[in-house]
């Protein structure tokens, strides 16, 4: 196939004007009405950007001849542009500037590395819920922001200003994926005199929500996505194609949470990891975009790389109302409608399979206490809540009525409880504290007395751009805190309550339908615009809670409209969390317990003693869709947009050096030169194979990047806090992992220091390993740098979906620099493989049927594994040999997951940067 063939460039006329664009319907023999929207786009990106080397005829023909089981060959993928959120795009900065560094240092001209295609960095990761229930939470969490990442918001400031085809939304403005959904995608792009498929990856694994729109996008790792930004394609195998056929329509007392925390489940039984889902059915037509990003959104729950919804009449709506221009919108339909991109509802589309799901079938869902796809009836959590607690935490349930306390208000008692004989749980604070039970703290503090329960929520968190993109959600979460202030309902004092919206179109609106005073009568309070408690930037709980938790062994939960709720994730006292409906959550925070049926027992009684019943708050779907239609304004979207870049003042006033190179600061914490390309020689050295390697950890299955690289708080005798501390750092000025992610020092301290996490050659929880030489167990950090003394290289074996969870680079980085070779699983979440390649760290997989338990592997074995330093190809068989101490000696065979020519390229340049530096060094 010739290059101008395949190209097949046509022209249109749109708005006046005429564009290039190349033709899906002129490639010659080929129909390709059989093929799945997001196949079609891959296809044009092929075309468009074949250059007969990095992308080749043989990518072409894989795409247009794509069936329902497709071939296992690699095709090549260019985004229009990228996105990202500031704690992957601060070590992405970092590593752009540590780039330019190094590419000076050889003579060269620093301001040749810049990005080759635009990117939109937006700083939402960063708030931090410290305030909260006041209307004063909001300023002073944002003055605490500001106090905290002036050093990272200097570094973005500069990226800004210093490169070129760098845009940098300010903190403030709302969540990246929102943001993305609300005002950057533009459904087409215009660019050079050419139209195309706007089309991205981001550095956020919830990118995908972008799919609700028809803008096809997913997550990489920031690794990934700096090279994309510097020209390189992103390779990846042809995916399967999941149909999910929807029919019917959402019931009322249901919402689009429950329908995507339903599907969550229904898709991650499938299996469809890695694979593309594309959404179709006469019940697609029943959802809004906004329904449809909601489900898109979860697509890294699912597992799925991206969760597709062609370009339609509904995808118009959206961009008309969201002030999206005419003249951009006629592009998107007439573009569409001629390149094969139009969803017309009547296709007959190949899938790989069909997954069949009726809308009219849900109920109100929960999920957790620790993974998404645990989906639980509303009417359910009650009884499995005590299942939960007595099968995970070895503890018989009480129900309220059977603690001393409550059994002694029911018989009659005047409602204010004595306590005698009961001794205060040592240690001086500001308030009493004292032991009920195993299942029960009751707290004195400043005159107030409650009770803190097994069940009991102590945060409520209404969070993530998963919900609040969705002004039903949100409208319908502001009537219901309506409905039950007038009843005379309030939150319970021990719930620390939240709103952060994902843009400040939100506010907008709710202030116009006055639902903003109800949400701060029960306070919940806009606490910024952010991420906050989704990415466990839920901050402090408040001491005499806190203390009452670790000191009572307590089984608390929170409530969250979020996407994740992994261990440890939300709060790291917090061990059970709940995804839910942003009006779910206002309902249990009224109620302040997970252990209760809210279906058919009582949120609270009213102040004359009624009981208040979730269905006599419960807004009707009548008056959400009036107020939408009443309150939800163009002019919002105008007003909020027009100055998006500007910032607030404090972003204003940021001086910053804007010289080509950034200008290091040595005294810094938060921001180091990355120390993976500092003298890097412009030949690689020679592959070799892993000689007597040690294990780190030996963990098991559904192994997060929570688990290897946590994002929120530490404390102060972890490996990070004692080194910020040795630098000057007081704990009050720690921040949290995922702020310090420019700095090194930091990060690889925190690799693997995740509380929860379990180390099978330990006998505790948490982030601790064995240096087995002489036996001694240390942090995971201290370990490893004790064998890096020894020169002794080191592995980690774990289960199934290993790196499963959010796109995060330095899970791969500190792995890499902990000094682990190879990590020997029985399966990678996909965005963590690639991560892994990435960094040089080469990724295993058991054979089928086999792994470190099947083998009578105990992690106390010496490890060698050869097939690294010769004809090294992709998905080649490697043998392992183990050494036990007893003498006994186990050979087995792992797959090497290196998927592409390229990826072993990369493997052998020590990642794929210093493969991308070498490259300009030699042709530059």
């Amino acid at each position: 196939m010739a290059y101008s063939t395949a190209r097949a460039v046509e022209t249109i006329e749109v708005n006046g004007h005429s564009y290039r664009y190349s033709s899906l319907k002129n490639l010659p023999g080929e129909a390709i009405e059989h093929l799945p929207f997001s196949i079609r786009i891959l296809l044009e990106n092929v075309l468009r950007n074949y250059d007969g080397f990095s992308i080749t005829d043989d990518h072409i023909q894989t795409l247009t001849h794509w069936s329902p089981n497709p071939v296992d060959k690699d095709i090549p993928f260019k985004p229009a542009r990228i996105l990202m959120q500031d704690f992957t795009g601060v070590p992405a900065v970092v590593d752009m500037a540590s780039l330019r560094a190094e590419y000076v240092r050889h003579g060269k001209n620093g301001q040749k590395i810049n990005p080759a295609i635009p990117v939109d960095l937006v700083i939402d990761h960063s708030v931090q819920v410290d305030y909260f229930g006041t209307n004063y939470s909001y300023s002073k969490n944002v003055e605490l922001e500001y106090e905290r990442n002036k050093e990272r918001y200097e570094l973005l400031k500069w990226a800004q200003k210093g490169l070129k085809n760098f845009t940098v939304v300010p903190p403030g403005m709302g969540i990246c994926h929102q943001v993305n959904l609300e005002y950057l995608a533009q459904g087409i792009t215009i660019r050079d005199g050419w139209l195309f498929p706007d089309t991205l990856v981001g550095t956020d694994s919830h990118t995908p929500m972008v799919n609700g729109i028809g803008v096809v996008g997913w997550g990489v790792g920031g690794i990934e996505a700096e090279a994309a930004m510097l020209g390189q394609p992103i390779f990846f195998t042809c995916p399967e194609v999941i149909g999910l056929k929807l029919a019917g329509t959402i019931p009322a007392g249901c919402t689009a949470t429950d329908m995507v925390l339903s599907i969550t489940k229904v898709l991650r039984e499938k299996g469809v990891v890695g694979k593309f889902v594309e959404v179709f059915g006469d019940g697609l037509d029943n959802l809004t975009v906004t329904d449809r990003a909601t489900i898109a959104n979860m697509s890294p729950e699912f597992g799925c790389t991206v969760t597709y919804f062609p370009i339609d009449n509904r995808t118009l709506e959206y961009m008309h109302v969201t002030n999206r221009s005419p003249e951009q919108i006629k592009i998107v339909e007439e573009y569409s409608k001629e390149n094969l991109l139009w969803r017309t509802g009547n296709e007959k589309i190949a899938y790989s399979s069909v997954v069949e799901f009726d809308l009219s079938t849900l109920e109100p869902t929960v999920s957790g206490p620790k993974r998404p796809q645990d989906k639980i009836p509303v009417k359910e959590l009650g009884y499995k809540f005590s299942e939960l607690l007595e099968k995970e935490h070895n503890r018989k349930y009480q129900s309220p009525l059977q603690r001393s306390e409550s059994a002694w208000l029911a018989d009659g008692g005047s409602g204010t409880e004595f306590t005698f004989g009961k001794t205060p749980v040592e240690g001086a604070a500001p308030h009493e504290i004292i032991a009920e039970s195993l299942q029960s703290v009751r707290i004195k503090h400043k005159n107030k007395e409650l009770i803190l329960s097994d069940g009991s929520i102590v945060i409520a968190a209404i969070t993530s751009c998963t919900n609040t993109s969705n002004p039903a959600v949100m409208i319908g979460a502001g009537l219901l805190a309506r409905n039950a202030v007038e009843k005379g309902l309030r939150t319970k004092s021990w719930v620390k309550t939240s709103l952060a919206p994902g843009s400040k179109v939100v506010t907008q609106y709710l202030k116009r339908a006055g639902l903003n005073e109800y949400f701060d009568a029960l306070r919940f309070h806009t606490v910024g615009y952010g991420c906050t408690s989704c990415i466990g930037n839920s901050g402090p709980l408040p001491p005499q809670i806190a203390e009452a938790v670790e000191k009572g062994d307590l089984v608390v939960a929170s409530v969250l409209s979020g996407n994740r709720n992994f261990e440890a994730r939300v709060h790291p006292q917090v061990k059970m969390n709940f995804l839910m409906s942003p009006m779910l959550v206002v309902a249990y925070a009224l109620a302040g317990r997970v252990d209760i049926n809210l279906m058919e027992e009582p949120l609270d009684y009213d102040p004359n003693g009624n009981p208040v019943y979730l269905a006599d708050v419960w807004p009707g779907r009548e008056e959400i869709v009036e107020t939408i239609n009443k309150c939800v304004k163009q002019n919002d979207f105008q007003e909020v947009y027009d100055v998006i870049f500007e910032g607030s003042k404090d972003w204003q006033e940021l001086k910053v050096n804007l010289d080509e190179n950034f200008e290091w600061n040595r005294q810094s914490t938060y921001i180091k030169e990355a120390p993976f390309f500092k003298d890097l020689t412009v030949d690689p050295d020679p592959m070799i194979n892993i000689r007597n390697a040690r294990v780190l950890l030996y963990l098991g299955d559904s192994v997060t990047t929570d688990h290897i690289s946590p994002a929120g708080s530490f404390r102060e005798e972890s490996a990070a806090g004692q080194y910020l501390k040795a630098h000057g750092v007081g704990k009050a000025d720690f921040n949290s992992y995922g702020a310090r992610r420019g700095n090194h020092e930091v990060m690889m301290r925190g690799t693997f220091a995740n509380v929860r996490i379990r180390n099978r050659i330990v006998d505790r929880e948490g982030g601790f390993s064995r240096y087995f030489p002489t036996d001694e167990v240390k942090t995971v950090y201290e370990t490893a740098m004790a064998y890096k003394r020894d020169k002794t290289p080191l592995i980690i074996i774990a289960g199934k979906e290993y790196g499963s969870g959010s796109s995060r680079d330095w899970a791969a980085k500190g792995t890499f620099l902990l000094g682990v070779k190879a990590v020997i699983a029985e399966s990678f979440e996909r965005i963590h493989r690639s991560n892994l390649v990435g960094m040089g760290v080469a990724p295993l997989v058991f054979l089928a049927g086999e792994n470190a338990e099947t083998l009578g592997l105990d992690g106390t074995e010496t490890y060698n594994i050869t097939g690294l330093a010769d004809n090294l190809i992709p998905h080649k068989l490697l043998e392992v040999e183990a050494v036990h101490p007893d003498g006994k000696v186990t050979v087995f065979e792992v797959e090497v997951r290196l998927d592409s020519a390229i990826e072993i390229e990369y493997y052998r340049n020590n990642g794929i940067l210093q493969y991308v530096l070498r490259d300009y060094l030699k042709n530059s």
